[in-house]
């Protein structure tokens, strides 16, 4: 009889020994979820700066390649008229 007692006893614990484990392991399911969301939306907020930065960048660039054919075509119109003066007696 008090062997089958003592083995209840140990079973006993045995199973608030699991049932603590199992909260831990909750609680770690719990904070690791918060944080995977938590990197989820820092990632999402980087990806959205620098998809701005990169139209900003295009939109410079665009700018920019528009300022040096503006200027090429510029180049071109004067040698274009510094020749016509050199062929003119």
């Amino acid at each position: 009889m008090n062997q089958l007692r003592e083995e209840e006893l140990q079973l006993r614990a045995r199973l608030r020994e699991l049932e603590e484990k199992l909260a831990q392991t909750r609680w770690s399911r719990k904070v690791l979820l918060y944080l995977l969301e938590r990197m989820e939306g820092e990632r999402d907020f980087l990806r959205r700066r620098l998809e701005q930065e990169n139209e900003r960048l295009q939109r410079l660039n665009a700018r920019y390649a528009r300022s040096l054919w503006q200027k090429n075509r510029r180049i071109v119109e004067l040698e274009s008229r510094l020749q016509d003066q050199d062929v003119r007696p």
